[in-house]
């Protein structure tokens, strides 16, 4: 009887093709090889710049009319980039006049509001946003969700869909914004759900789904989560840490999405 080989050691190659992550990236003399070097500056330009790239307001609105939503626009109290950089409170409360305009449109309370925030990378919900809302939407309407309000909100942090959402009265508010840029992925966008929103909750009462870019999560993918948290946090009253989601059992995974696209 012969014993079977030991299964060979993973290489550093093989490593590093399973994970973005800088793996392995050698030495030359006391620092690092050129082009691992130039690779990191490179990245780390990119998360730059996506910090810092305008938000594309008019093209959004543009490609939301495509998919025959006409979105209100609104701002936060930070009055410019760097302001808003180095003030998070200013990004979590809308200017006198974005909240006077959108209490004077006199909004239909709806079942679920859409809120698109610029975020620390406007470049993910430049390219991202009106995608996934493209694939969200239908989904909502087949379990007759009414999409009452889309709001672009620019200088946006997480929380400023609370106070959008208590002034237009949604039950259920989806902020789609951009994430905090990594330096194997500057264009992340998240979406964060909430039950009932008003001023003052915490994280702890959202569900995140966060990742979705081009080299992460499908927008196939996010928008099934998205509406089944959606659909479960209507339906059980709860987001947050209380609402778990179960959105990729067997049971619950919706038709056409193949989890080999993300």
């Amino acid at each position: 009887m012969t014993t079977p080989p030991a299964p060979s050691s993973p290489s550093l190659p093989d490593l590093r093709n399973l994970t973005p992550a800088r793996v392995g990236l050698g030495r030359s003399g006391a620092s690092l090889p050129t082009d691992a070097l130039l690779s990191f500056t490179l990245d780390h330009a990119r998360a730059r710049d996506a910090v810092h790239a305008a938000f594309d307001v008019s093209g959004i609105t543009a490609g939301l009319a495509g998919l025959g939503t006409t979105p209100y626009q609104v701002s936060s109290q930070a009055p410019g980039r760097r302001d808003y950089l180095r003030r998070p409170d200013l990004g979590r409360m809308l200017d006198s006049a974005s909240r006077r305009s959108l209490e004077e449109l006199g909004i239909t309370a709806c079942s679920c509001a859409i809120v698109i925030g610029d975020g620390l990378s406007p470049t993910a919900v430049n390219v991202h946003a009106v995608e996934l809302i493209r694939h969200l939407a239908p989904r909502l309407a087949a379990d007759t969700i009414d999409t009452g309000a889309v709001v672009i909100a620019s200088g946006a942090r997480v929380a400023l869909g609370d106070e959008i959402g208590t002034i237009i009265g949604a039950r259920m508010l989806v902020m789609l914004i951009g994430e905090r840029p990594g330096l194997s992925a500057p264009d992340s966008l998240g979406a964060y759900l909430t039950f009932a929103p008003r001023i003052g909750l915490t994280d702890a009462d959202r569900n995140c789904i966060s990742n979705i870019h081009r080299a992460g999560l499908s927008y196939l993918e996010a928008a099934s989560r998205i509406s089944w948290l959606v659909r479960e946090g209507l339906a059980r009253q709860i987001t947050g840490v209380a609402l778990k989601d179960e959105s990729g059992s067997s049971q619950n995974a919706l038709p056409g999405c193949d989890k080999s696209d993300t």
